[in-house]
C-alpha cells in the first residue's frame, strides 16, 4: 500500500523495476541508472521523512503493513508462551501475552494484537478490547510480579471497544482497575506505543515505569476523526485535528508524557519491521536493566511521581 505522500517513491520504484525488467530482457546493462534512481530514493525517503505532518504520522501509524505483535514477538523475544482468559468471563484474542525471553531475561509479554488478515482483523475487532482482555491483562500482570518478572506492553489500538456487550461486562471498571493496579505494581513494567495509542484503551495497559514510542507512533485520548466530529461537525477535518491534539512522538517526548522516542529506519516500521525490532530491543534492554537496579519502593515511587507531574505548566 503506497501512501499519497510518498507517490514520488511510488515514481521511482516503478522505473526502477521497469529498467530490471528490460536487463534481464536484453543484453544492455542498466546498473548504473538503477543505481543513481536508488540513490535518490534513498534521499528522497529521508526527506519525505523528516519532515511529515501529524496527520501524515497517522497515515503510517495505521499503516495495514506495519509490523504486528506476532512480528515483535519473533524479532524481538524467544520462547513466547501464549497464556488464554482472564478467569471470570473468557477469551480476548486482541490482547494476547504470555511469558517469553528478552536477551537473557524472562518477561511477561503483553500486547494489543490486531490481526493482519481481513478474518483476523474482524475477530480482534481491529485492536479494540473487551473488559474480558483487559482483565487477562492485568491477571498476567499480577503474575508477572509474583515472579519477580519485568513487564513489557506494546500498544497498538484505536482505543477500547465500545459495544453494548462490552459496557455490560463492565468496560470502564475493567479499564479503571487496571490504572489503579499497574500504578503500584511492585515489577519493573515498561510500554512501547508501536502504533495507534487510542484513549483509554491504551492508557489501561500503559500506566508503566517507562514510555517507548517509535517515532511514526500515535498516542491520543480521542482519534483525530472523533475530534473533528466533535469540534468541527466534520471528521474530514481530521487533519487540522491531529495538528491540534499534539500526537506524535516529539510533541507527546516534549510534554514529558513519553520519555524516549525510538527512531525508525528511513521509510517507516512497515518497509523494514526487521531493522525496527532491532533497535526497539536494544533500548528495550538497556531500560529494563535500568529499572531493575532500582528496590520496587523506588519504582512505584518515580512512577506515580511522573503520573502527577503531568499537565502541570507555568504561566508567563
Amino acid at each position: 500500500m503506497q501512501l499519497d505522500f510518498e507517490k514520488p517513491l511510488k515514481d521511482i520504484s516503478e522505473r526502477i523495476d521497469e529498467l530490471r525488467k528490460l536487463a534481464s530482457k536484453s543484453d544492455v546493462n542498466f546498473g548504473s541508472e538503477i543505481a543513481e534512481l536508488e540513490r535518490k530514493r534513498e534521499i528522497m525517503t529521508k526527506d519525505i521523512y523528516s519532515k511529515l505532518t501529524a496527520w501524515q504520522t497517522v497515515q503510517i501509524a495505521r499503516h495495514p503493513d506495519r509490523p504486528q505483535v506476532s512480528d515483535y514477538i519473533k524479532n524481538m523475544f524467544d520462547e513466547f508462551i501464549e497464556l488464554h482468559g482472564d478467569r471470570v468471563f473468557g477469551d480476548d484474542p486482541s490482547i494476547i501475552g504470555g511469558f517469553a525471553v528478552l536477551g537473557s531475561d524472562r518477561v511477561m509479554v503483553i500486547a494489543h494484537s490486531k490481526g493482519k488478515t481481513i478474518e483476523e482483523r474482524e475477530k480482534n475487532r481491529n485492536g479494540m478490547a473487551n473488559p474480558e482482555g483487559y482483565r487477562k491483562a492485568l491477571r498476567l500482570m499480577k503474575l508477572a510480579e509474583k515472579f519477580g518478572l519485568p513487564v513489557v506492553s506494546l500498544i497498538d489500538t484505536p482505543g477500547a471497544y465500545p459495544g453494548l456487550d462490552a459496557e455490560a461486562r463492565g468496560q470502564a471498571e475493567a479499564i479503571a482497575r487496571n490504572l489503579t493496579e499497574m500504578a503500584a505494581l511492585k515489577t519493573p513494567i515498561v510500554v512501547i506505543i508501536t502504533g495507534e495509542g487510542g484513549s483509554g484503551g491504551a492508557l489501561a495497559l500503559a500506566v508503566t515505569d517507562k514510555v517507548l514510542m517509535l517515532e511514526n507512533a500515535i498516542y491520543s485520548v480521542i482519534s483525530p476523526e472523533g475530534c473533528a466530529s466533535i469540534l468541527f461537525r466534520d471528521a474530514a477535518q481530521a487533519h487540522v485535528a491531529a495538528e491540534s491534539l499534539k500526537v506524535t512522538a516529539p510533541d507527546l517526548k516534549g510534554f514529558g508524557i513519553v520519555d524516549d522516542v525510538i527512531p525508525e529506519p528511513a521509510g517507516g516500521a512497515h518497509r523494514y519491521p526487521r531493522g525496527t525490532a532491532k533497535i526497539l530491543k536494544q533500548r528495550l534492554l538497556e531500560m529494563i536493566l535500568d529499572l531493575q537496579n532500582l528496590s520496587a519502593e523506588e519504582r512505584i515511587e518515580q512512577r506515580i511521581e511522573k503520573y502527577r507531574q503531568m499537565g502541570e505548566f507555568n504561566e508567563h
